[in-house]
């Protein structure tokens, strides 16, 4: 069986443009996750998926893999299920490509679920809150699961809700922040790549929730690491000092 992590990058991200090619130290910010990812156990190929020559350029000139996918593509999903009808990869995981630091063990746990003889459809991670007050931002999706540690719902709203408690107050329920990568089966992710949106996924602007709609079954294994997003000039900022204070043995 073939496991393979695509890493979709392009250049028109509204918050900070030409995202993927940012340097972070000397290296364009795609560059480190490509590394991070290729440090994976259990993972035999790493792909970027862009829309862009110059990205495509500065992958395959590094000696990574890079597929080039149509620019009309809406979502993440679609344009990794373009780039899987030519990599064949029988379980296909996204990593997001503005995670430098993301944690390969990270990536590793969420292949653990496909093993089992009764294993879900997809997979995705989730992490505690270590901030009370982040429980209420809309920013920090959070999911709910059932006793099968399977997703019963995402939302950008506080769920549950506390109702004797404000959601900006310590609360005894462990509140779980869902972290944007996803491991899909083949098939799962080229139904899902053909599937219209539904009112959920748009209302939230959460696509995974079309998954769930639709009835697919998505295993949540929960971290201790997150790893550091950009997404905004002052992220950068953070994941260049954050750079010097590892290269200097300090973190």
């Amino acid at each position: 069986m073939k496991t393979a992590i695509i890493i979709p990058a392009r250049l028109a991200s509204t918050r900070l443009p030409g995202k993927p090619l940012k340097l972070i130290g000397p290296e364009p910010m795609i560059l480190h996750v490509c590394r991070r990812a290729s440090e994976c156990r259990g993972v035999d190929e790493v792909w970027v998926a862009t829309d862009h020559p110059e990205i495509h350029k500065v992958v395959v000139s590094s000696g990574f893999r890079s597929v080039m996918t149509r620019p009309d593509h809406e979502t993440g999903t679609d344009r990794l299920a373009e780039a899987n009808a030519s990599i064949g990869a029988d379980i296909v995981v996204n990593v997001q490509g503005d995670e430098p630091f993301i944690d390969p063990h990270s990536i590793e746990k969420a292949l653990v679920p496909f093993q089992q003889n009764d294993g879900p459809d997809m997979t995705t991670l989730a992490t505690r809150f270590s901030n009370q007050t982040d429980i209420a931002n809309p920013n920090f999706p959070k999911v709910v699961l059932n006793n099968r540690s399977e997703a019963i719902y995402f939302s950008r709203s506080v769920v549950p809700f506390p109702r004797d408690q404000r959601p900006d107050h310590p609360s005894d329920y462990p509140f779980l922040k869902h972290i944007g990568l996803y491991a899909y089966r083949q098939q799962v992710l080229k139904s899902l790549a053909s599937l219209p949106a539904v009112p959920l996924e748009m209302t939230e602007k959460l696509e995974q929730l079309r998954a769930l709609y639709y009835g697919f079954r998505i295993g949540v294994v929960e971290v201790e690491s997150t790893g550091l997003s950009v997404d905004t000039p002052e992220d950068l900022e953070a994941a260049n000092q954050y750079y010097r204070l590892k290269e200097s043995g300090k973190v």
